[in-house]
């Protein structure tokens, strides 16, 4: 009897400790089942942060490799232009302002924009004129002698101490003036010279 007892106790406890040993294996296998999904997500999670990092950095790279470039490309136009300019200004500014303090060549412009006021007309035009101060002793005899026959019996001349260098005339019925100074007078030239200075200064 006390070897019956024994054997069924055996029994239970081995049945008991096998059906433990395979519900402790099939737990651990489930844990670790659960835990190898979970490092697979992790790291397929990682990967993606890691690959959207890189392809955002990649895009700011971009992004100012661009910016870098533009500013560079404007940065050299704008050196260019300034160089440009300097050296137009330099080149014509003295000419221009020693041409328009000549009074036989402010004389010459004179007569031919007046031919061009009256180029259209059978009578000339009673023009209005206002000179440089400086150019008084020089032109006033000129204007009102020779130049009258181009310009009208009725021309109106001015001379303005306002006014440094160059002329303004204009039909004096209309009321308006075009100026002739300077400034203009190196505008339009540069327009002239500007291709062929550029054309020698970067090729």
């Amino acid at each position: 009897m006390q070897n019956k007892l024994q054997e069924l106790t055996d029994k239970l406890y081995n049945e008991g400790l096998s059906k433990g040993k395979q519900e402790a294996q099939e737990m651990v296998a489930k844990a670790k089942a659960e835990a190898e999904k979970i490092i697979s997500a992790a790291q397929e999670n990682a990967n993606k942060i890691v690959a959207d990092a890189e392809k955002q950095a990649q895009e700011i790279k971009t992004k100012a490799d661009n910016d870098l470039r533009i500013a560079a490309s404007q940065t050299i136009s704008a050196v260019k232009q300034q160089i440009e300019n300097i050296i137009i200004t330099k080149a014509l500014k003295e000419p221009v302002k020693a041409s328009l303090s000549d009074v036989d060549f402010v004389k010459s412009v004179i007569l031919t924009i007046a031919k061009a006021f009256n180029a259209s007309h059978s009578e000339p035009v009673d023009l209005e004129l206002i000179l440089p101060a400086t150019l008084q002793d020089g032109l006033k005899s000129f204007v009102e002698k020779e130049a009258q026959k181009e310009m009208g019996n009725g021309v109106t001349i001015n001379f303005s101490k306002q006014m440094a260098g160059g002329f303004k005339i204009g039909p004096k019925e209309d009321g308006y003036m075009i100026g002739f100074s300077d400034e203009d007078f190196e505008k339009v030239l540069a327009d002239y010279v500007r291709p062929a200075t550029k054309k020698l200064l970067f090729g």
